[in-house]
């Protein structure tokens, strides 16, 4: 444990970062599992709503650095790729 006031503050910071990082994270996790979900069901209505959703979801958590942002254009281009062939068959 820090002795120091500052040190003190610092893990008290770094506590609520944490948890606010793991909460949006796990929302985008939800989304995208939610998008992929409704791609296999086929639903076109649907996935229009939650792609743009997840959409903003994703860029959101990599513009706050939660995730990188190769990491966030990778996970929506295989979704939009998987959408695009959804939409096909």
């Amino acid at each position: 444990m820090p002795i120091i006031k500052s040190a003190k503050k610092r893990m008290r910071q770094n506590e609520v970062r944490n948890a606010r990082n793991r909460m949006r994270r796990s929302t985008l996790r939800t989304s995208v599992r939610r998008l992929q979900e409704a791609i296999a069901e086929g639903d076109q209505d649907v996935i229009q709503v939650q792609w743009v959703k997840t959409q903003g979801l994703i860029d959101r958590t990599a513009r706050l650095g939660i995730i990188h942002r190769n990491a966030a254009a990778r996970t929506k281009s295989r979704l939009a790729r998987r959408i695009q062939q959804a939409a096909a068959a």
